[in-house]
């Protein structure tokens, strides 16, 4: 591995991740992964968060292979593969207090099932923040791993995703949480 010399403390390494739904971009900074976006359909997404980043760490950004990149690609495969339900690649949330709670409760969601954005709110014990729990997963910063994609509309409605409702079906079908196909039915 080539050296890099920087004027800057800190460093922010990325690399491409390959998973069945596509390529995804990660960061990490060197306590965890900071970043895991979809490729094709975010790259303004990616610019403005890795933007943010860049400044919030003062850190350079360079492409890089390092151990947290191997244990992300190592879970989204088993996970892919359905053999993992439980991620442990080391995360460093970049967002604002409330963000960052809103993305802790989402860690709690189990794999296989699903919450309403309300039922988010009041796992907050703030349910009046439903529009602000919403917001605050469509800024996820980390997709999959910190998974947005278990939350639904009330009702039983897929809701948004920022990536793409396609993805976000593919990823509730692979949890066994979500028969998209009967709710389409019976609407």
């Amino acid at each position: 591995m080539r050296s890099y010399k920087s004027d800057k403390k800190n460093i922010l390494a990325t690399t491409v991740i390959k998973t069945p739904l596509g390529d995804m971009f990660a960061v990490s900074t060197k306590k965890g992964i900071c970043m895991l976006s979809y490729y094709k359909q975010n790259e303004e997404v990616i610019q403005k968060d890795l933007n943010k980043m860049k400044k919030f760490f003062d850190a350079d950004i360079i492409p890089a292979h390092n151990k947290f990149f191997e244990c992300l690609q190592k879970e989204l495969d088993e996970y892919f593969e359905g053999k993992r339900k439980e991620f442990t690649v080391p995360l460093q949330l970049v967002g604002t207090p409330f963000q960052q709670s809103v993305w802790r409760i989402l860690q709690l969601i189990p794999y296989g099932e699903t919450v309403s954005y309300l039922e988010e709110a009041q796992l907050l014990k703030n349910p009046k923040a439903v529009r602000a729990v919403a917001n605050a997963n469509g800024r996820n910063p980390i997709s999959i791993i910190i998974p947005c994609h278990r939350v639904i509309a009330s009702g039983g409605k897929i809701g948004g995703y920022t990536s793409g409702i396609d993805k976000k079906i593919k990823l509730l079908k692979l949890e066994n949480s979500y028969d998209y196909d009967i709710i389409q039915k019976k609407s």
